[in-house]
């Protein structure tokens, strides 16, 4: 994705009607710069040349935007995540692809999966959403349910949700070490996917050879 290095000035031109889209497109861009903190309703403004009073025919506020955003970052994440696990592959193969599709997302999305994290109303625990609409698996249930299906003879009476709770800390942590730059590179190192397929073996094949309580 290639950054606004111009900042504010560098402004994109909408058609009208589209105002909404042109915002949630500005915030989405902002955040990945500079994080959730780094813009505000009048940079977004600014950004597609409309004074900030316009944005409040879409929006009630800044968090309300926000809210947009990690909705629209959920959604696309979810999707992904289902893609992977609906592909072809045994059930582990296209669990493990779960992981990976989460680690492409966060490097691909940078805004959308920091406005996910960092906006109170939105995120990867069940029953969480951004809206009044019927509740939609979350890619915290997706995990769950993959899970599942991967290993149905369970895991020696340990809850699934432990184990999809481990191999989203992992997920996590790989996405947000690689975005701060932080994982070692080198010959004979190995990158974030390969250290996740690891992971992602230990974690499963460790819970799965547990013995039932």
């Amino acid at each position: 994705m290639r950054p606004w290095r111009d900042g504010p000035s560098d402004r994109r031109s909408y058609h009208h009607g589209n105002l909404k889209e042109a915002l949630i497109e500005a915030a989405r861009r902002f955040i990945a710069e500079r994080g959730v903190g780094g813009f505000t309703l009048v940079d977004a403004a600014r950004l597609v040349g409309v004074t900030p009073a316009a944005l409040y025919r879409h929006f009630r506020g800044r968090e309300a935007l926000l809210e947009e955003v990690a909705g629209r970052g959920f959604t696309d994440l979810a999707e992904r995540l289902a893609k992977a696990i609906g592909g072809r592959g045994t059930p582990l193969e296209r669990f493990t692809r779960m992981g990976e599709a989460y680690l492409a997302f966060a490097e691909e999305e940078p805004g959308y999966y920091a406005a996910i994290f960092e906006t109170r109303s939105t995120g990867l625990a069940p029953g969480t959403s951004g809206s009044d609409e019927p509740p939609r698996p979350s890619p915290f249930d997706l995990l769950v349910e993959a899970l599942r299906s991967t290993f149905p003879d369970g895991f020696g009476g340990v809850d699934p949700r432990f184990i999809a709770l481990e191999v989203w800390a992992l997920s996590h942590g790989l996405a947000t070490l690689s975005a701060a730059g932080q994982l070692p590179k080198g010959p004979g190192v190995p990158d974030k996917y390969e250290l996740l397929r690891a992971g992602v073996l230990a974690l499963v094949h460790g819970a799965a050879s547990r013995p039932r309580a």
